[in-house]
């Protein structure tokens, strides 16, 4: 292990990882076209890991073998570095191309099918690498680098401390070449809405106007250091490096970004969908291939989306008037009636907040200990639920999660955000309990990642559609089991939906039929009486990540047109345990791939049979 330590601490690791993981083949391996298509995907996972410490320490897989040199370093974030790593993407995709189908197993087939649809994406999306907007309201690196340090960064000993400190000092020039790439896009005439920039300055401003001690940075490393037990000693002086590295480094690099915002803000003057980008209509038809891995026009997915709205607001109006609620004024009023109701409220306080974790707990729990008939594989990881950061809460969406650490030191988190206690009615509870935690996002992704028959990057990929087509079904699923028996539990359900389908209606209308701001968040709030910070930070999110919000809604109605032809192709035959083997035990992938599994689920059964 000296010899490993050594290598990390000069730049070695490379050498070590090689030394440690069998010497000359893999060498060979490392350098050379790899001698079978699994040692090729192991290859180029850890080269993509290898540029990334902030992926390593995420995963969380060196550590135990003494390996820790990476968590004293940030992503290189330079434009030079983003070249290289378009060039090795496109080396890499050659050599996969390369491997005959003839030689490959099914199951290899299906990782290289799984492969090149990444890499074609980025091929086709050569001429886009620009269009994005590195700093935003949603997950910028203004707010994702304290969010990093918080969540990911772990502290056990001093030295892992002593590495929280060095990426402190590494902010200033990490920030340095997020900048040198805003100035690029601007040359390129790719700016951000103007709300984007309104928000973001808001939130760097008070970011730096906040103490350091009681900034969470300097909150996280002390509780951090506090739980690991480090000598008090030790502990004032990591602090007082801290300190300074808050002070001199931190601080000074949001200030460049505050800066340049500031110029920016008088160059910019609306707030339009990337229709208003260089070739903003090509990237959107890119956009909804890769989040919903399909075909399917932005027509299409608006026209869908009206059809399915209608339907749920029809399903919701039913259950409210079998309530006793005035249905008389149509949706719109009493949706919002529900949602003015204050019996479906905690207290606006701090003790309201904190039943809110509290009952988010219980109901995980609750659906944990009642699954059996529905899975007959369960996640060993844990998932524990905790309040989005405060200095995040006013933008950052209604909830989100966090995978767990691929070793199992680190559970996975569903973040609530409590910033709008109006934004929390007690009939949404359950719901976003499932899509968050169980048995959705964290169920899917803690299964993923521990299936060790898989190579190594489909146990991470993120497909957007399946992954959150699974948390929207996940929903659906809770209430065909008996866990929302209350009519309010189900309008919750229905509501979640609706937003669903919403979301393909105000996503095209943004960037397909040019829809305003403005607009959209007046077609949102009057179709889901969704609180309006909710629907604000929704629009806003979906002006910064075109397509994506298509995903949920395109990905649940094809996980539950698989499960239909497998419960028709099989009568009796159909087992929903094993259904849910077949979609959650390869991973995440494309929605064509999972048709293709359950095909052949359905063909082995009858084969069996």
């Amino acid at each position: 292990m000296g010899l490993i330590k050594k290598c990390l601490k000069w730049g070695g690791l490379l050498f070590g990882l090689l030394v440690l993981l069998g010497g000359a083949f893999l060498a060979h391996t490392w350098y050379f076209k790899p001698v079978n298509i699994n040692l090729f995907f192991a290859k180029t996972a850890m080269k993509m890991a290898l540029d990334s410490p902030q992926m390593l320490t995420s995963l969380h897989l060196l550590e135990n073998l003494g390996i820790k040199g990476h968590n004293a370093r940030l992503d290189d974030a330079s434009i030079a570095a983003g070249d290289e790593t378009y060039a090795m993407l496109m080396e890499a995709r050659e050599t996969l191309l390369s491997y005959d189908d003839a030689d490959l197993s099914d199951g290899d087939k299906m990782s290289k099918d799984i492969a090149l649809t990444l890499m074609d994406v980025a091929v086709d999306g050569k001429d886009f690498r620009y269009h994005n907007y590195p700093l935003n309201q949603m997950f910028g690196a203004q707010s994702s680098f304290p969010s990093f340090m918080e969540s990911s960064h772990q502290i056990a000993d001093i030295e892992d401390a002593e590495h929280y400190v060095a990426r402190l000092n590494a902010v200033n020039v990490k920030f340095a070449q997020i900048l040198d790439g805003l100035k690029l896009r601007e040359q390129k005439d790719i700016l951000p809405p103007q709300f984007v920039i309104d928000r973001v300055l808001k939130e760097m401003r008070e970011f730096v106007a906040t103490p350091v001690a009681e900034g969470i940075l300097m909150k996280s490393l002390v509780e951090k250091m506090e739980e690991a037990s480090l000598d008090p000693s030790d502990q004032q002086r990591i602090v007082d490096a801290a300190q300074l590295a808050i002070e001199t480094q931190v601080y000074p690099a949001y200030q460049g970004f505050i800066d340049y915002f500031e110029v920016l803000d008088n160059k910019v003057d609306s707030s339009n969908g990337v229709w208003a980008l260089p070739n903003g209509d090509a990237l959107y038809r890119l956009a909804i291939r890769f989040f919903t891995t399909t075909d399917y026009s932005a027509e299409y997915i608006h026209d869908f989306g009206l059809v399915e709205v209608d339907r749920l607001q029809s399903e919701i109006l039913s259950i409210l008037e079998q309530e006793g609620w005035a249905v008389s004024e149509g949706f719109t009023a009493s949706i919002n009636a529900l949602a003015e109701s204050e019996d479906f409220y905690y207290a606006d306080s701090a003790e309201g907040r904190e039943q809110i974790l509290n009952d988010y707990n219980v109901i995980i729990d609750e659906i944990s200990a009642e699954l059996a008939p529905y899975f007959d594989i369960m996640p060993s990881s844990k998932v524990e639920v905790k309040r989005v950061p405060g200095f995040k809460e006013s933008t950052a969406p209604g909830a989100y999660y966090n995978a767990p650490a691929m070793d199992g030191s680190r559970p996975g988190i569903f973040y609530a955000n409590l910033f709008d206690i109006k934004a929390t009615p007690t009939y949404g509870m359950r719901t976003l309990a499932y899509h968050e935690a169980v048995p959705g996002h964290h169920f899917q992704i803690a299964i993923a990642q521990e299936q060790k028959d898989l190579p190594f990057f489909r146990r991470l990929i993120p497909f957007t559609a399946y992954a959150e087509g699974w948390a929207l079904y996940a929903e659906r699923l809770a209430w065909e089991a008996g866990f929302q028996t209350d009519p309010y539990d189900n309008i919750g359900r229905l509501q979640a939906e609706l937003f669903r389908a919403v979301r393909l209606v105000v996503d095209t209308g943004i960037h397909h039929k040019r829809w305003t701001r403005e607009a959209s968040i007046r077609y949102m709030r009057e179709n889901t009486g969704m609180a309006e910070s909710d629907v604000v930070s929704e629009i806003e999110r979906y002006f910064v990540m075109p397509g994506q919000a298509l995903a949920y809604k395109i990905g649940m109605t094809r996980i539950l047109e698989l499960r239909e032809k497998a419960k028709t192709a099989l009568g009796d035959q159909f087992d929903i345990r094993q259904f849910h083997n077949v979609v959650l035990t390869n991973g995440s992938v494309p929605l064509t791939i999972l048709e293709k599994l359950v095909d052949q689920y359905i063909a082995d059964t009858q084969a069996n049979s």
